[in-house]
């Protein structure tokens, strides 16, 4: 027996399906993008589909995937990471 649905089933416009879908047949993509991308192609093919079985499905941890379709419900339609706030990284060769 199922449990009830997600609670954030993001409804995706068509141009981003297809800009994820591209991204999935790339060779060369970024992994993260990858499985961002390949997310979306699995929730517009099944939105019911659950946190957990995403989760297997692009090998991220089943918390990502809903902070993901949360920002997605919420009509936030990239597959970039947000700005981070404070100072950036410094790094000095060596």
């Amino acid at each position: 027996m199922r449990g009830p649905d997600p609670k954030y089933q993001p409804e995706f416009p068509r141009e981003f399906v297809c800009e994820a879908a591209a991204i999935c047949r790339q060779p060369t993509a970024e992994h993260r993008l990858w499985q961002r991308a390949r997310m979306v192609v699995l929730l517009d093919e099944n939105p019911a589909a659950s946190s957990p079985e995403i989760a297997d499905e692009v090998g991220l941890h089943e918390a990502s995937v809903r902070n993901w379709k949360k920002r997605w419900s919420s009509g936030d339609f990239s597959l970039a990471d947000r700005e981070r706030s404070g100072r950036p990284p410094k790094f000095d060769g060596l």
